[in-house]
């Protein structure tokens, strides 16, 4: 593929999930649409159904990725492209890192989406210290040497039968 016609392709992607974002708010969903596209070219559609659905994690990134994954048979997304309307939050940047997406394009930018009542400027900043602390304190409890909290990982690395990933 040349890099015109990744352009070309990346435009009409880009294009398919402002459409779908657009068309999901008729529909009793949020203003957010994505698409996967994997190196081989099939596409798979995701829009925001939070408020729908009332579940915080139905972000339009993620059920495209969960439409890709359960479609393709595999949660290994490599080679794959995901267009979103809007800039991925911390949440959907890392369920595209999980599943091994390789890029990443958006339309609108988290301030366009602040603009519309969208803030989620306080989960970008949880993750820059000290502001993680201030939102919602995250620690670590040990008891006595830690061998309990290694048991799950010891039965992981004793599994016969298992699927790294």
């Amino acid at each position: 593929m040349t890099t015109s016609d990744m352009a070309t392709s990346d435009a009409e992607y880009l294009s398919r999930a402002v459409t779908l974002a657009t068309a999901n708010v008729a529909n009793n969903g949020g203003p957010f649409g994505a698409v996967v596209v994997t190196a081989e070219g099939k596409a798979f559609d995701g829009v925001n159904r939070v408020t729908a659905s009332n579940d915080p994690t139905a972000h339009a990134e993620v059920s495209a990725i969960r439409n890709a994954c359960a479609e393709l048979g595999t949660f290994d997304l490599s080679g794959a492209v995901l267009y979103t309307s809007c800039e991925p939050c911390p949440m959907c940047l890392a369920a595209s890192l999980w599943a091994r997406v390789s890029r990443v394009v958006f339309a609108a930018d988290r301030y366009d989406a602040a603009g519309a009542g969208f803030d989620d400027a306080a989960f970008y900043e949880y993750f820059e210290a000290p502001a993680a602390a201030s939102l919602m304190p995250v620690s670590q409890l040990t008891e006595g040497d830690g061998s309990e909290a290694m048991s799950p990982f010891n039965a992981w690395n004793a599994a016969e039968r298992r699927t790294d990933y």
